[in-house]
């Protein structure tokens, strides 16, 4: 394989503890550049008539084709407060994308390189992934005023292997901080288990059991600049508040799962077509 592990014994010691990690200055500032340019490429070329609305609140509602078949294209979302009631845009749609996905890292060059890096390798195999593959990235936008809430959940949910491997990659592409809407987490929670299922069958998608409460005095915001990197464990309870300030939190995330000595389960949202290559085999 010849791919060397790149965490120390601390960080995976913190990261084992809190179930996440920070790692400062992951993406150099020509890395971001390149993402941020690309995608405003993307959206450029991009038509919002073919569109969808996504929302964690209401996932059942808003779910549809266009969001299924996103997982092999790469597919743009609206936030929900981005159409007035005569159902047009209120700004323009540059300021109204709440994230694009769920392919970038297999269909676009510039997301792919920055994806299948050396570098997330090597923090792949200090984890103890043996055939990891991304199974899913999106480029997420916080716009200001209207980027809306992620509600407490954990990764495992919603991209769920028997047993759970499932690890959150989300690198910072602007400073994000508890104004603008940065990650927040309840350290250590990952070692209570995985609550709850977010599942696909023949009336669609849906949790298999209502969300916990959780007490917000739990929550640590995790303010990082940009280029930094958050491993988030597949178990870990995090959420992010709304955009309150006048600029965005741009962020690209991938979600990474093993597919050696675990099993993909057909009751996840992502029913890919065609598997995705391993980043590396151990």
């Amino acid at each position: 394989m010849g791919i060397v592990g790149n965490l120390s014994s601390d960080q995976l010691q913190s990261f084992h503890s809190q179930g996440f990690l920070v790692i400062e200055s992951f993406s150099s500032p020509e890395e971001i550049d390149n993402m941020r340019k690309r995608m405003d490429q993307l959206l450029d070329e991009f038509d919002y008539s073919t569109s969808s609305i996504f929302s964690t609140k209401n996932q059942q509602q808003m779910t549809d084709n266009y969001f299924y078949d996103s997982a092999e294209k790469i597919s743009f979302f609206f936030e929900e407060k981005a159409f007035g009631n005569d159902g047009n845009l209120k700004q323009p749609k540059e300021l109204s994308i709440n994230k694009v996905g769920h392919a970038l890292h297999e269909l676009d060059p510039v997301f792919k390189n920055i994806s299948c890096s050396e570098k997330v390798s090597g923090l792949l195999v200090s984890l103890g992934f043996r055939r990891p593959v991304i199974i899913q990235s999106m480029y997420i936008f916080k716009q200001p005023g209207i980027g809306g809430e992620v509600v407490p959940h954990q990764d495992n949910s919603f991209l769920y292997t028997e047993p759970p491997t499932c690890t959150g990659l989300w690198l910072a592409l602007e400073d994000a901080t508890v104004i603008n809407g940065c990650l927040w987490a309840i350290p250590g929670s990952q070692k209570n288990g995985l609550v709850r299922r977010f599942i696909r069958d023949e009336e669609g998608v849906h949790f298999d059991r209502p969300s916990p409460s959780y007490d917000s005095k739990n929550f640590v915001p995790i303010e990082v600049k940009a280029g930094s990197l958050v491993v988030i464990h597949g178990d870990l309870i995090h959420q992010s508040f709304e955009n309150q300030s006048s600029k965005s939190r741009h962020a690209y995330s991938i979600h990474v799962v093993d597919t050696e000595g675990c099993k993909w389960t057909q009751e996840n949202w992502i029913r890919r077509k065609v598997h995705p290559d391993p980043l590396y085999a151990a």
